[in-house]
């Protein structure tokens, strides 16, 4: 293994679930999330050398962030097809945790771009307001206004009733 790429696997083994995690809540769908990481990770390819001995896994968030800000000014966001249709009706019950996460992921969908990344980077990756204010490009005050809007408007969406075939 060359020193260039001494670790980077390493790396991707070990922090590409969490990032896909973050990238889903980031983009609302799961394909988009895996196609996000993994081009932040080819991104942080060249600069490994650099970037291995501090803090891998903020530049690969910041590179993510600064992706999804791209993607989503120049991405058409309307309907998006799909091969299977929910069954009406059918659904399990609304505490299973699965479920939760997908109502949890539509009210994060309804943030604007900027809210949804510092909610998720602040409270889901629990980073602190420095750390988010760094990968987002943003001031600290930016980040504690733009978490307290965006966890305002997930209570209201969260505490709107969300119809049964909605969930699935």
């Amino acid at each position: 293994m060359s020193t260039q790429t001494s670790g980077f696997e390493e790396f991707v083994v070990a922090r590409s679930p969490r990032l896909v995690r973050t990238a889903y809540l980031l983009t609302g769908d799961r394909d988009l999330a895996q196609d996000l990481v993994q081009t932040a990770l080819a991104r942080t390819w060249p600069h490994w050398h650099r970037v291995r001995d501090n803090q891998p896994e903020a530049y690969v968030r910041t590179v993510m962030v600064r992706l999804q800000r791209s993607m989503w000014r120049r991405k058409w966001r309307g309907e998006v097809p799909t091969d299977v249709l929910p069954e009406p009706g059918s659904s399990a019950a609304p505490t299973d945790a699965v479920n939760d996460r997908v109502v949890l992921a539509k009210a994060l969908a309804l943030l604007p771009p900027g809210q949804r990344q510092i909610v998720v980077l602040r409270y889901v990756d629990d980073l602190s307001v420095e750390q988010v204010a760094s990968i987002v490009g943003v001031a600290p005050g930016t980040v504690k206004s733009q978490s307290a809007k965006g966890l305002a408007r997930l209570r209201v969406a969260l505490s709107t009733p969300v119809p049964v075939e909605e969930r699935t």
